[in-house]
């Protein structure tokens, strides 16, 4: 059925140059639960909302009936709504986390709800403390504690920590390390509420062993706890206990509110690859690509190379490393080529990876010791796995390679990594023009759907090395052109360009050299070097 568009907002959108076709975007949108965000024409983000059905929630704002009814704040938004973005999600639940995340990054203009500082209510439990307690928390700390949430239901999550405290026999008093006095002033273990551990009714590791039963519950891995209430609810109705029934009924209900699973979503600002505020989960993500590579372990450090030799002057590459789905940029690697003559990215991919995995089993045979480190030219992966917690981060092998490009730059590599004993390492080549996956020994690609998170988490640090790679190459050729200058300069041949250059690193450098300095280079006399000073005050700064 065709969407009703009120005549105004469409005849802008055609009278208005550059503006999105929003009829043609909402045919696009799914009948799916999400959440909305509405921009500006400065693409600032003026309204949040969530919607179970996105395709009707959004077209709604946009028929003639909804703007003559409308507030004059809601005439406002719709006046002001230049383009729109979406975000599905798997159910209610879901949409409102992500609602309440998004307002209080964007705060928009139009939103009152979530723009203070409460969040949803999360379960806490510190397993480091004598006698761990679960706590209600609205903050993620790092303080060392399991944190289980957010959950948007928080008096399903009161009932549901309450449940735990009687079942399992958990202290509910604020003492750090209770107690006798304690327990002289405290009634649970009376009512039964508590095994007192305070005062040895249980000991130590039995309090704490059922902590964990109650930890791995909040998992979600014990439901069948839930299954044993809801037949002794059936059980109370058939008995006409229907008080005790309704009790069960609710207890049950808040505890499926409880247990049911929520991603927990996060904005990451400046996500390399990914546009500013994209909505994001890079561990579902890696976990993604660990299930579409067959991975048996999930490639949490990434390394990825690519290669950049815009013309014959400059041959160079890059190595960007991904930790947990985000970039690690203290551990970027950048290369000039120095073995490979002229434009040969299949040579160049080979000598990269060389440098970059033989320089890190070097390091690890100086820093750890070879023979303690049990390295062999056949075992040196096994070997390093066994060491690297011991090295510093960007010392260690990454879960994963990943080259840029498709079979050929991928077979380089894999050469070189067998010529080093890496012959485990896992990589992959990703070719652009279809984003195939190529793999060591599979001849035909892996297409991923571009929907996915796995693929567009391979896309981020693929074009993120491309970015670091070219920054290089344009840094170089930044530095060529003010270098160049001096070939200009009366009396200085190209060997001596060289040596004043290799002397002083940069022109800059050379520019606040005094005479003496500029003369102790092989080749420049007193003469010379006051000329070059004069030189270059008369040619740019």
């Amino acid at each position: 059925m065709a969407l009703q568009v009120d005549f105004k907002i469409a005849a802008n959108d055609m009278a208005t140059p550059g503006k999105p076709d929003l009829q043609k975007k909402l045919h696009d949108v799914p009948h799916e639960p999400g959440v909305y965000l509405m921009r500006d024409r400065l693409k600032r983000v003026i309204y949040v909302g969530k919607a179970r059905d996105l395709r009707k929630r959004l077209s709604s704002y946009f028929t003639p009936s909804r703007r003559k009814q409308a507030e004059l704040k809601t005439k406002a938004l719709i006046d002001s709504i230049w383009d729109f973005d979406i975000h599905t999600v798997r159910n209610e639940p879901e949409a409102l986390l992500l609602e309440s995340k998004l307002i209080k990054d964007y705060r928009p203009k139009y939103n009152v709800s979530f723009r203070d500082d409460k969040r949803f209510l999360m379960a806490k439990v510190n397993l480091e403390e004598d006698y761990p307690r679960f706590q209600l928390a609205r903050v993620r700390k790092g303080d060392g504690a399991k944190y289980f949430g957010p959950f948007v239901h928080s008096a399903a999550l009161r009932q549901t920590l309450n449940w735990l405290s009687l079942e399992f026999g958990l202290r509910s008093c604020s003492p750090m390390r209770p107690g006798e006095n304690d327990y002289k002033h405290c009634h649970d273990d009376v009512i039964r509420n508590c095994s007192a551990p305070c005062i040895g009714k249980v000991s130590q590791e039995e309090y704490r062993g059922k902590v964990e039963q109650a930890c791995e519950f909040m998992k979600g891995k014990s439901r069948e706890m839930v299954g044993e209430m809801e037949v002794e609810m059936h059980r109370a109705a058939e008995r006409q206990d229907f008080e005790q029934a309704a009790d069960l009924r609710d207890m049950v209900e808040s505890m499926r509110k409880t247990l049911h699973r929520s991603r927990n979503f996060r904005t990451v600002p400046g996500l390399p690859g990914a546009p500013a505020g994209s909505v994001i989960d890079p561990e579902q993500d890696v976990l993604e690509l660990q299930e579409a590579l067959g991975m048996d372990h999930p490639p949490v450090v990434m390394e990825c190379f690519d290669i950049s030799n815009i013309s014959n002057t400059y041959s160079v590459a890059s190595m960007v490393q991904f930790r947990e789905g985000r970039s690690k940029n203290q551990n970027y690697r950048r290369y000039r080529i120095r073995t490979v003559k002229g434009q040969d990215d299949f040579a160049s991919m080979a000598e990269v990876v060389k440098r970059r995995y033989s320089g890190i089993l070097r390091a690890a045979r100086e820093s750890i010791g070879e023979e303690s480190a049990g390295f062999t030219q056949q075992q040196p992966l096994e070997a390093m796995r066994d060491v690297e917690k011991k090295l510093p981060m960007g010392a260690r092998l990454p879960d994963l390679v990943i080259v840029d490009g498709g079979k050929g730059q991928l077979s380089s590599a894999v050469k070189e990594l067998q010529r080093l004993g890496l012959h485990e390492l896992p990589i992959i080549g990703l070719a652009k023009e279809r984003e195939e996956i190529y793999q060591p020994g599979c001849p035909e690609p892996i297409i991923l759907s571009h929907d996915t998170g796995a693929l567009k988490l391979l896309q981020r640090i693929r074009d993120e090395a491309h970015r670091f790679a070219n920054g290089y190459h344009q840094l170089l050729m930044k530095r060529r052109i003010k270098e160049s200058v001096l070939d200009d300069c009366p009396g200085i041949s190209r060997m001596r360009k060289e040596r004043l250059l290799k002397a002083f690193g940069s022109l800059a450098r050379l520019r606040k050299a005094d005479i003496d300095q500029i003369a102790e280079v092989e080749g420049i006399s007193v003469k010379l070097a006051g000329e070059i000073i004069r030189f270059l005050k008369t040619h740019g700064s």
